[in-house]
């Protein structure tokens, strides 16, 4: 049990003890003072057969209006049994804790106040005097039992805002590990992808030249040589080489492409929306510009975290029931788009912002422009709401991938990389001087 859910327990607890003490004082003191046995009893039973009722019906269903009703008709209740004795007036304590409680303070003010003009009436209607003790003590009882609910309530606001700012908090911490995982992840894939580039590219400039060198010199030396053995001999080192060369070519394709098979940026916002879509109703689609360069490290870090903490501003406030994530190359700069369908906001740049939360957008405009960037915000109040974060194109870039990426089908597929060498298909064994030479070079 929670601090806050123990601390209400108790007070309820002792809420229902005082009730109880202060209706049995009350028709002990009635009976001593001369009021009538069965009256006594009568007035006192049906007060907390009312304040039972109203307690259990309260815990059940937790509704406001009929929990003031109750009051309301418990205040009428000890009216009643201040016609039997003016010993009653004790249990206007219960009565100020509970309107404290559950009124506004001004509605619980005026309660309040009634309530203690009764307190007052009460002993005058029945022995013709108020003593000043009484009119004193009635009058501190009733600012202390107000003062005491008001108090009350004031530390239940408290309990709640702490509990919301640990589950934000929460929240935040498994997000941030989400995003470590992310970022590790995409480091990780991004280095598997430059040693696999760098494989291939020592192969191609290396064994695969060598073999395309020992191909042009045995169709050169076969063609020349009068020597029909000699021939033979060359033209089978011709074909071992042609076998070869075709080998190379299909390590040299299942190393290069293997980084555009699955980009490390759209693979991880895929997995983002794959989240949501696994913990809310939430549909997410990617959708990638056909001329999306290739970006640095710190650009497809700075995207990331940026479809991050704006997919979570989706989860969390949105109530949208779809979302979708671009990315695109807009004129010499790199964009990435994230639209949802939820309820949107009408002053986007006049957002309010609480101790605990509110500060997403600010971070990642932030950090758009620490890499000389823009974060652009759309949104109108039902109509979804729209950021786009802008990045210049680098400038002198040494991509770790290269080709295109195109969209088909609701998937991102890529092409491979332009090299003649790793890209041609197998063709023939024996092919022209020309060819031979062009795939030398």
């Amino acid at each position: 049990m929670s601090a806050r859910r123990w601390t209400e327990r108790t007070m309820e607890i002792g809420q229902h003890a005082i009730a109880l003490a202060l209706t049995v004082i009350a028709c002990i003191r009635a009976v001593s003072s001369g009021a009538p046995l069965l009256a006594a009893i009568a007035v006192s039973v049906v007060f907390l057969a009312w304040y039972a009722l109203g307690a259990i019906r309260a815990a059940r269903s937790g509704a406001l209006v009929l929990a003031k009703w109750w009051l309301i008709v418990l205040a009428l209740a000890w009216l009643c049994t201040l016609l039997v004795s003016a010993e009653f007036i004790w249990i206007a304590f219960l009565l100020w804790l509970l309107a404290g409680h559950l009124f506004s303070l001004r509605i619980a003010v005026v309660f309040t106040a009634l309530t203690y003009i009764a307190t007052v009436a009460a002993p005058l209607a029945h022995y013709g005097q108020v003593l000043a003790p009484s009119i004193i003590g009635s009058l501190i009882g009733a600012v202390f039992a107000l003062g005491l609910s008001r108090g009350y309530i004031e530390l239940l606001r408290e309990g709640r805002r702490r509990e919301e700012l640990l589950r934000s908090l929460e929240l935040a911490h498994r997000n941030l590990l989400d995003l470590q995982d992310e970022l590790a992840l995409t480091q990780r894939h991004a280095g598997e992808i430059q040693e696999r580039t760098r494989v291939s590219r020592d192969i191609h400039d290396t064994i695969a030249q060598s073999i395309s060198s020992i191909r042009l010199i045995a169709h050169a030396e076969a063609e020349r040589t009068a020597d029909d053995h000699a021939g033979q001999v060359l033209v089978q080192v011709e074909d071992l080489a042609a076998q070869s060369s075709r080998d190379v070519r299909r390590i040299i394709a299942a190393l290069a492409p293997a980084e555009l098979e699955d980009g490390a940026l759209t693979a991880a916002i895929r997995r983002l929306l794959t989240r949501l879509e696994q913990d809310t109703d939430i549909r997410g689609r990617v959708e990638v510009d056909e001329t999306f360069p290739p970006l640095p490290a710190e650009a497809e870090v700075a995207l990331l975290r940026t479809a991050q903490s704006a997919l979570a501003n989706v989860r969390q406030h949105s109530q949208a029931s779809r979302v979708m994530v671009s990315l695109m190359d807009a004129e010499g700069s790199i964009r990435m788009d994230i639209v949802d369908d939820g309820v949107g906001m009408a002053e986007p740049q006049e957002r309010s912002r609480s101790s605990d939360s509110g500060f997403g957008l600010d971070f990642i405009a932030a950090r758009m422009r620490e890499l000389g960037g823009e974060l652009v915000i759309e949104s109108a109040q039902g109509s979804g709401f729209a950021i786009s974060a802008i990045l210049p194109t680098p400038s002198g870039l040494s991509p770790r991938s290269g080709g295109s990426v195109t969209r088909s089908g609701g998937s991102v597929t890529t092409g491979h990389l332009g090299e003649k060498d790793a890209g041609g298909d197998a063709g023939d064994e024996r092919t022209s001087g020309a060819e031979d030479e062009g795939e030398g070079k």
